[in-house]
Formats: C-alpha cells, sequence, structure tokens
C-alpha cells in the first residue's frame, strides 16, 4: 500500500481498517528514519545533530539508532 493509501486508510472511520493503517505508517516511519540516520551518520553528522533535525535528544537518537550504524 502506498502511503497516500495509508494516510486515507488512517482515516476510515472503521476502527480496524483505521488501526491496520496507523501500524503500517508506524513501520514505514521508522524504516525511513532508520535510512535517514544512517545516511546522515556517513556524511559525518554528529549525534546531536541527528537529534537536533528529529526533535529528540542525542542520547534518545544514539541508543535507537548506534547499532545500526557505524558510530
Amino acid at each position: 500500500m502506498e502511503a497516500t493509501e495509508l494516510a486515507e486508510a488512517a482515516a476510515d472511520r472503521d476502527p480496524g481498517a483505521g488501526l491496520a493503517a496507523v501500524a503500517a505508517l508506524r513501520a514505514l516511519l521508522e524504516e525511513l528514519e532508520a535510512m535517514h540516520v544512517s545516511n546522515a551518520r556517513s556524511q559525518g553528522w554528529s549525534w546531536e545533530r541527528i537529534a537536533d533535525a528529529l526533535g529528540v535528544r542525542r542520547q534518545t537518537v544514539h541508543r535507537k539508532h548506534a547499532r545500526r550504524t557505524k558510530g
């Protein structure tokens, strides 16, 4: 399902369809975040800079992504 279809399904009045869409969007968001954090690290971004861009604390982003990236 494409992101626009997921967004439409998330607005569905059927709780089953809406919750399934929310779960799928959450998984997509996690994949996108991991990809962009990895890209930022490979381009020399600090954990602090990444955290600022994501609106979280440095420790939070480091704890979540350090295992998946180099450094």
